[in-house]
């Protein structure tokens, strides 16, 4: 099979986390042959890694290195600007979450990709946990019944010098809070397994640190399907990371995903049990190391089956748009402090916008 290169573009956080495994040839098929960053500083220390020339120009790296596949890694806010200025290259384009933080700016991705013709990936890697997997499965054969409840949980830490790493973190324009930035995985988890939410009713605040946006927020929802739900999400959590995790409650089961990143199975029963149940809880548990999880991996792999042998995109532009819509409503939510349906088109939240 074909070597499939990949280019990065933004050097944050996140990015050791990628470069990692595309680097490194965790993945068959994975080369790692262009890295870029506005910031030089930030470029090389990934570039000398993998013995890579580190490049600050993005159009500069993409038609010296010539790659398959564009990851952009850049600051939130600019993620539809970036995808956008890449798509006219052919390339595929991975783009973490969230895709953009607006629904103009997600459409408008999306819009460039399919014109040219090129993939476009949005990370949620927590989709590829084994648990995850397992619960999904439960979900599509309908061993819930009638579903009731959908909850997710994220207490994480993040202290100030958290925000203080770079200027954008934790504002409007560019970022957002705990439920646009840490809490988009769990959202779409959320989504994933409960259905199409109708009505969204948020709480916000910023608690422990000093940031525009929220670092603590607690949602009340109610799913198309009937199910309520709730959203639970905090980096206000002290003094470490304590959970990523959801709970499906059905009338025929109930199931709950713990650990740091959804990838510890703590209860698994259902009133009609299989041979498969006795053993499920210890079988597809597994302990990650940081709340980043082992799904980082998986979903690689899937983005090379996906555009090596035409296996469907699991998580493309409109899946990620649909977790963004629910961001944007729960925002809504907490500025007009009242319910938002989710029929129409929420976008009355400073998420995204610049201010004077």
């Amino acid at each position: 099979m074909a070597l499939i290169k990949f280019a990065i573009v933004g050097c944050g956080r996140i990015a050791k986390r990628h470069s990692d495994i595309l680097g490194k040839r965790l993945v068959d098929h994975c080369e790692l042959v262009g890295v870029c960053d506005k910031i030089p500083e930030r470029v090389a220390i990934i570039a000398s890694n993998y013995n890579l020339h580190p490049y600050t120009n993005m159009h500069t790296m993409m038609e010296e290195v010539n790659p398959d596949v564009v990851v952009v890694l850049t600051e939130s806010g600019n993620h539809a600007r970036d995808v956008i200025e890449l798509a006219p290259y052919g390339k595929h384009i991975v783009v973490e979450k969230p895709m953009a933080l607006s629904l103009e700016d997600a459409d408008s991705m999306i819009k460039a990709c399919d014109y040219y013709g090129i993939n476009l990936f949005v990370v949620k890697q927590n989709r590829f946990n084994l648990p995850i997997l397992k619960l999904r499965e439960a979900v599509q054969s309908q061993r819930f019944g009638k579903m009731v409840l959908g909850t997710v949980r994220v207490r994480w830490c993040r202290t100030q010098s958290y925000y203080d790493q770079d200027s954008w973190r934790g504002t409007w324009s560019m970022d957002g809070g705990v439920i646009s930035n840490q809490a988009s995985h769990h959202i779409d988890m959320l989504l994933w397994m409960m259905g199409d939410v109708d009505t969204v009713y948020a709480l916000g605040a910023t608690q422990l640190v000093n940031i525009e946006a929220e670092d603590t927020a607690v949602v009340s929802l109610r799913f198309r399907n009937g199910a309520l739900g709730v959203i639970e999400a905090t980096t206000a959590t002290r003094p470490q990371d304590q959970e990523g995790s959801i709970s499906i409650l059905g009338e025929e089961g109930m199931v709950e995903v713990g650990g740091f990143a959804m990838n510890v199975i703590k209860t698994w029963q259902f009133s009609h049990s299989t041979h498969e149940d006795q053993e499920v809880a210890t079988k597809y548990s597994v302990n990650p190391p940081n709340v980043y999880g082992f799904g980082h991996q998986e979903y690689y792999a899937h983005v090379v089956r996906s555009i090596l042998s035409e296996e469907p995109n699991m998580i493309d532009g409109l899946a990620g748009r649909k977790s963004l819509e629910l961001i944007i409503a729960i925002y809504e939510s907490m500025e007009k402090e009242q319910p938002i349906k989710l029929l129409l088109s929420p976008n009355h939240t400073r998420l995204g916008k610049s201010y004077p």
